[in-house]
Protein backbone atom coordinates (compact mmCIF):
# COMPACT_ATOMS: atom_id res chain seq x y z
CA UNK A 1 0.00 0.00 0.00
CA UNK A 2 1.20 3.21 -0.62
CA UNK A 3 0.08 7.21 -0.08
CA UNK A 4 -0.13 9.79 -2.75
CA UNK A 5 0.06 13.30 -1.59
CA UNK A 6 -1.16 15.73 -4.18
CA UNK A 7 -1.04 19.58 -4.00
CA UNK A 8 -2.51 21.27 -6.96
CA UNK A 9 -2.67 24.75 -7.62
CA UNK A 10 -3.84 27.51 -10.09
CA UNK A 11 -1.06 28.86 -12.40
CA UNK A 12 0.54 32.00 -11.72
CA UNK A 13 -0.64 33.48 -14.90
CA UNK A 14 -4.01 32.18 -14.66
CA UNK A 15 -6.45 34.99 -12.14
CA UNK A 16 -7.33 33.08 -8.62
CA UNK A 17 -10.50 34.97 -7.96
CA UNK A 18 -11.04 33.15 -4.57
CA UNK A 19 -7.18 33.49 -3.46
CA UNK A 20 -8.19 37.36 -4.23
CA UNK A 21 -11.32 37.43 -1.89
CA UNK A 22 -9.26 36.00 0.32
CA UNK A 23 -6.09 38.08 -0.08
CA UNK A 24 -8.37 41.32 0.62
CA UNK A 25 -10.18 39.80 3.56
CA UNK A 26 -6.70 39.29 5.38
CA UNK A 27 -5.44 42.83 4.97
CA UNK A 28 -8.57 44.13 5.99
CA UNK A 29 -7.70 41.60 9.20
CA UNK A 30 -4.54 44.13 9.59
CA UNK A 31 -2.05 41.55 7.80
CA UNK A 32 -0.56 43.70 5.43
CA UNK A 33 2.54 42.16 5.01
CA UNK A 34 0.98 39.09 3.17
CA UNK A 35 1.66 40.04 -0.73
CA UNK A 36 -0.38 37.56 -2.54
CA UNK A 37 -2.50 34.58 -1.82
CA UNK A 38 -3.32 31.28 -3.93
CA UNK A 39 -5.80 28.89 -3.16
CA UNK A 40 -4.87 25.07 -4.14
CA UNK A 41 -6.47 21.64 -3.52
CA UNK A 42 -4.53 19.03 -1.25
CA UNK A 43 -5.77 15.18 -2.11
CA UNK A 44 -4.31 12.29 -0.71
CA UNK A 45 -4.91 8.77 -2.17
CA UNK A 46 -4.11 5.19 -0.89
CA UNK A 47 -3.43 2.96 -3.22
CA UNK A 48 -2.92 -0.80 -3.30
CA UNK A 49 -0.06 -1.21 -5.89
CA UNK A 50 2.94 -3.53 -6.44
CA UNK A 51 5.68 -0.37 -6.45
CA UNK A 52 6.20 2.92 -5.79
CA UNK A 53 6.18 3.95 -9.53
CA UNK A 54 2.60 1.95 -9.99
CA UNK A 55 1.41 4.16 -7.50
CA UNK A 56 2.93 7.55 -8.82
CA UNK A 57 1.75 6.39 -12.76
CA UNK A 58 -1.86 5.84 -11.22
CA UNK A 59 -1.51 9.22 -9.38
CA UNK A 60 -1.25 11.25 -12.27
CA UNK A 61 -3.44 9.53 -14.42
CA UNK A 62 -6.07 10.26 -11.93
CA UNK A 63 -4.67 13.72 -11.96
CA UNK A 64 -4.98 14.46 -15.72
CA UNK A 65 -8.67 12.45 -16.14
CA UNK A 66 -10.33 13.86 -13.16
CA UNK A 67 -8.39 15.51 -9.97
CA UNK A 68 -6.69 18.71 -11.92
CA UNK A 69 -7.22 20.68 -14.61
CA UNK A 70 -4.31 20.85 -17.36
CA UNK A 71 -5.42 24.31 -18.56
CA UNK A 72 -5.60 26.06 -15.85
CA UNK A 73 -3.88 24.02 -12.85
CA UNK A 74 -0.65 22.52 -11.90
CA UNK A 75 -0.11 19.86 -9.66
CA UNK A 76 2.82 17.66 -7.65
CA UNK A 77 2.54 13.93 -6.45
CA UNK A 78 4.78 12.68 -3.35
CA UNK A 79 4.19 9.03 -3.27
CA UNK A 80 5.62 6.80 -0.31
CA UNK A 81 5.09 3.83 1.64
CA UNK A 82 1.85 3.80 3.73
CA UNK A 83 2.90 4.18 6.89
CA UNK A 84 5.94 5.95 6.56
CA UNK A 85 6.09 9.41 8.25
CA UNK A 86 7.16 12.49 5.41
Amino acid sequence: MYKSKISISVRKNILDPQGKAVEHSLKSMGFEKILDTRIGKYIELVIDASSEKEAFDLSEEACKKLLANPVMEDYTIAVQKEGEQN
